[in-house]
């Protein structure tokens, strides 16, 4: 059913008293906006917004509180192009360029800088290659049949290793030689082309298939290490402070795995996602909003960049944080990719 605009125009003032406050939003508060509607109207206005499911009321005398359909319409209304103020861009720029070249402290500063930013929760996963390419190898004797093969795979670039039992004893140089000939032989190559490497000759073949596993792994649809940070920012706030579903948010995010539960194989699509309350997965979100977003170089590595809050956080706040941040991010890529190619 389509709002009217009275009606879209006094629930959006609702939303965003809400947002602001966490109180239920009386009828004489919307009427000291710019609606220029009397009191009487607006009260008929709200109980229409309540019998379509846009609101709720604690009791018949309270305030009215939006639900799970107000703000899924108010972030439609706000789209997945919300763009920060230039003096925040300027701000957020400037940490990121003195956050270093190391990945892993860039992005637990930019996950920290972007909970402080939005006043909830941010999350930042490692860029995981969607397909991955071997840069070179490394096999290294550990004992007479006991060797360590190390993968360097880009991009950007990740290691990999495992323990190999050789048939036969190899020396150090012997081994040298061997990483040698195959790195050359396989440099660029994806996990199915390694593979098909075995069909072509037949020697190495054990370990060619060693190789091929390796890459296979990595090409599995998952997401790189989550950092998680400001938790307490979202656990703080009134509606969690003595919630029965803290404790089952803590041990949903021990999990290494909770965040692709959460996500689902939803989590490839493009742009800005939004997931608010009831449409979370998890039973343990569903007093949240997830506001999640690619960022990588297109077809070749991809990670995700997001902030967890409560159901009334600031969503064009989060929305418009999260895109900067995740150009941000991908432009680094970029930059990374061309140094090593150029270091190549």
């Amino acid at each position: 059913m389509t709002l009217t605009p009275r009606r879209e125009a006094i629930l959006r003032a609702i939303v965003s008293e809400y947002v602001a406050t966490g109180i239920p939003v009386a009828s004489k508060v919307i009427a000291l906006t710019d609606l220029r509607v009397s009191p009487a109207t607006i009260r008929n206005e709200v109980t229409a917004l309540e019998d379509e499911g846009y609101v709720t009321r604690p009791h018949t005398s309270a305030g009215a509180v939006p639900t799970d359909r107000a703000y899924r319409l108010f972030v439609e209304s706000i789209g997945g192009d919300a763009q920060l103020p230039l003096a925040d861009q300027l701000l957020i720029a400037g940490v990121c360029h003195d956050a270093g070249d190391e990945l892993d402290k860039r992005l637990r500063l930019i996950a920290t800088l972007l909970a402080h930013f939005v006043h909830n929760a941010a999350l930042v996963t490692q860029p995981k290659p969607t397909k991955a390419t071997l840069r070179h190898l490394h096999i290294v004797s550990l004992q007479d049949t006991l060797a360590l093969l190390i993968l360097v795979m880009c991009e950007p670039a990740v290691v990999r290793q495992r323990t190999l039992i050789l048939q036969a004893p190899y020396t150090q140089d012997e081994l040298t030689e061997l990483s040698n000939r195959l790195s050359a032989r396989l440099a660029g190559m994806s996990a199915n082309q390694v593979r098909k490497e075995v069909e072509v000759v037949g020697q190495d073949r054990e370990l060619l298939l060693q190789i091929g596993d390796m890459m296979m792994a990595e090409d599995k649809p998952e997401l790189g290490r989550a950092y998680l940070e400001g938790l307490h920012l979202v656990l703080s706030q009134p509606e969690f402070a003595k919630s029965h579903r803290t404790l089952t948010l803590l041990r949903l995010v021990e999990r290494e795995d909770w965040l692709e539960t959460a996500l689902g194989p939803e989590s490839v699509d493009e742009g800005i996602r939004v997931i608010i309350g009831q449409e979370n997965r998890e039973e343990a979100l569903q007093d949240l909003s997830l506001v999640i977003a690619n960022y990588g170089l297109t077809g070749r590595v991809k990670g995700v960049i997001g902030v967890v809050g409560p159901k009334r956080m600031d969503y064009t706040k989060a929305i418009s944080s999260v895109n900067y941040l995740s150009a941000i991010l991908s432009e680094s890529l970029d930059d990374s990719a061309q140094q090593e190619r150029s270091d190549t």
